[in-house]
């Protein structure tokens, strides 16, 4: 029972188009991110990392208002801000999977197949 919605949270993650390229553009962000942190020197701090939260926002501004629940020592750390940022892609792109479902569904029952 358990492991069935398990395989239909990870379809509606994983298993579409729409989430797919979502989560292709986080990778292609976190790379760029990764390369431009350990490889790239700058004068000043590098706004690289940026990118990353415009693509987890809005889900990521939930885990900000929680963390500052908990204090900014909490909040701040990277023992909180990596796994919230993890935590906000993959809910945002199992809600693209959602949509995706919702709008397949929408378009299967506004033309039923006439027998």
């Amino acid at each position: 029972m358990n492991s069935g919605r398990l395989t239909g949270l990870a379809r509606l993650t994983f298993g579409n188009r729409a989430s797919q390229v979502y989560l292709g553009l986080v990778a292609a962000a976190t790379v760029f991110v990764a390369v431009d942190t350990l490889f790239v020197h700058h004068q000043d701090a590098s706004f690289a990392g940026v990118w990353l939260f415009f693509l987890a926002a809005p889900a990521i501004f939930a885990f900000f208002v929680g963390g500052g629940l908990l204090g900014d020592a909490v909040a701040e750390s990277a023992g909180f801000l990596y796994p919230a940022l993890v935590l906000s892609v993959l809910i945002q792109a199992a809600a693209l999977g959602a949509f995706v479902r919702l709008l397949r569904n929408t378009r299967g029952s506004a033309h039923p197949h006439r027998a």
